[in-house]
């Protein structure tokens, strides 16, 4: 922006990213998820801006799951740039099929997951 940082809202973008990407590393794929009639939208989200990100900037999105998903599903995430933590934050998600109602975790979500928190 002119400023020189990263606009804020570009933030989120890179938590899709990470949140994506963790998803895949343990077995799921959106696309999976997706392709099965259901949609994980974000019911909550929250950002805590330490440093700013400039152009050009490489950073680095750690992204966990703190504990086993009952119902909803938390993410936290962590953005660096090389050792400095820039941002830190977290998004809540659920399950909802195309019509936009609410859904109950899938038992293939559940094995997947709980396959990674053994």
């Amino acid at each position: 922006d002119m400023m020189g940082i990263v606009y804020h809202a570009n933030y989120l973008p890179w938590l899709e990213i990470g949140r994506t990407q963790l998803l895949k590393e343990n077995g799921m794929s959106y696309r999976n998820i997706e392709e099965q009639g259901l949609l994980l939208p974000v019911l909550e989200i929250s950002m805590k801006y330490r440093k700013p990100a400039t152009y050009d900037d490489v950073v680095t999105i750690k992204t966990t799951m703190p504990e086993k998903p009952i119902v909803k599903i938390r993410m936290e995430y962590e953005l660096t740039r090389g050792n400095d933590l820039i941002a830190t934050g977290f998004s809540v998600h659920a399950f909802m099929n195309r019509k936009g109602q609410a859904l109950k975790m899938p038992p293939f979500f559940l094995k997947t997951l709980g396959d990674a928190f053994e």
